[in-house]
């Protein structure tokens, strides 16, 4: 018996998915052999990218001017990859919004090739909302301007777009595919694949064609968004389970009714695990108000002495993968799509449950 897992990532897959991916495992189409056992660069298999991207085209309705990429180095990956490819036309400074741990790590990488502009920062409070607009210290000749919308560890998400006269690039590892997307806004959009795409392995990058030519000199060939672009995603061998995962749930979530689907979802799990967070005196949210993350949900327990116990009694009942991240500690609850509600309600009457028995 399968049971709800809110890890933050790698993270619960479809199990629609999963079981279509078990039936194909040994023979995939009738070929005898697994679609891991064959040539990426196939009919078959090119069947399969092809089909992954237009599902993907059609979900987030991506403008015809921007490539669809397929990667290999995760988002982490992608952090050096942004300055790589946006530094060589004139300018090497990048404007970030500080807004926690993901955020440092761009941070940190793009500072190994140019200079770092932090226009804003949530620092000063723990990293625990999401900072407005109207902090910011723009550059007026900055390459991009770079965020993340959502933070995995701190469960921080923006609810606004930036406006900026720059590029604008986005990890959206853990938000892409949870809500429309207004792509035409974005220069760049990354994320890794372990949260809402597919398993962990394979990355996506939506990148604005005009950006493709603003690389620096000696870019190496993995990290060049216009290497793979011209390649098709295949200037290597691509990870292509990954791939051929992904476009199973792509397949599911269009299915479902498509992102529009998954923002109600998302809106309506994240609202009943709040609303019991704000009416306990036992346990808490840590983040402010509405700025609150709809896919990445942390509390604390006000007597963190019982963490290891409410983590042993949940893991007893099915509810598997709650603890916080290391660097933060406490709890999380990651309710990203595949996460049903009935998953939260669990965990919510658990909670309840565990409060009571120690009133």
């Amino acid at each position: 018996m399968r049971k709800f897992n809110f890890c933050a990532g790698p993270a619960a897959l479809p199990e629609p998915v999963l079981r279509q991916a078990q039936q194909e495992l040994l023979d995939w189409r009738g070929l005898g052999c697994s679609v891991m056992e064959i040539s990426h660069r196939s009919p078959e298999f090119m069947e399969v990218a092809e089909r992954a991207e237009r599902d993907l085209r059609d979900l987030l309705k991506i403008p015809d001017n921007y490539k669809v990429l397929f990667l290999q180095g995760g988002a982490t990956g992608q952090f050096s990859a942004v300055p790589w490819n946006l530094f060589g036309a004139g300018s090497k400074k990048a404007d970030f919004i500080h807004s926690g741990h993901w955020a440092a790590k761009a941070i940190k990488e793009a500072r190994r090739y140019g200079q770092v502009n932090v226009v804003a920062s949530s620092e000063d409070r723990n990293f625990s909302y999401a900072p407005s607009a109207d902090s910011w210290r723009q550059s007026p000749d900055a390459a991009y301007l770079h965020y993340t919308p959502n933070e995995t560890i701190s469960g921080v998400e923006f609810d606004y777009v930036p406006e900026v006269d720059c590029p604008l690039v986005a990890d959206m590892s853990s938000t892409i595919l949870s809500h429309p997307l207004p792509v035409e806004k974005f220069g760049v959009i990354y994320a890794g694949a372990q949260k809402n795409i597919g398993p962990s392995g394979i990355a996506v990058a939506l990148v604005r064609e005009d950006l493709l030519d603003r690389s620096m000199e000696n870019i190496p060939r993995s990290l060049s968004w216009k290497v793979a672009a011209d390649a098709d995603s295949m200037d290597n061998t691509p990870p292509t389970f990954a791939w051929y995962l992904s476009g199973l749930v792509f397949q599911w979530l269009k299915a479902q009714g498509g992102v529009e689907a998954m923002a109600k979802q998302a809106e309506q799990k994240s609202a009943l695990l709040y609303r019991y967070l704000d009416s306990s005196d036992f346990f808490s949210s840590p983040v402010e108000k509405g700025s609150r993350s709809r896919m990445n949900v942390p509390f604390v327990l006000a007597d963190d002495s019982l963490d290891k116990q409410f983590l042993a009694e949940a893991k007893e009942v099915g509810l598997l993968n709650l603890k916080g991240h290391r660097s933060v500690g406490g709890m999380r609850a990651s309710l990203y799509n595949a996460v049903p509600l009935e998953a939260v309600e669990a965990l919510v009457k658990f909670m309840a449950d565990f409060e009571a028995r120690r009133a």
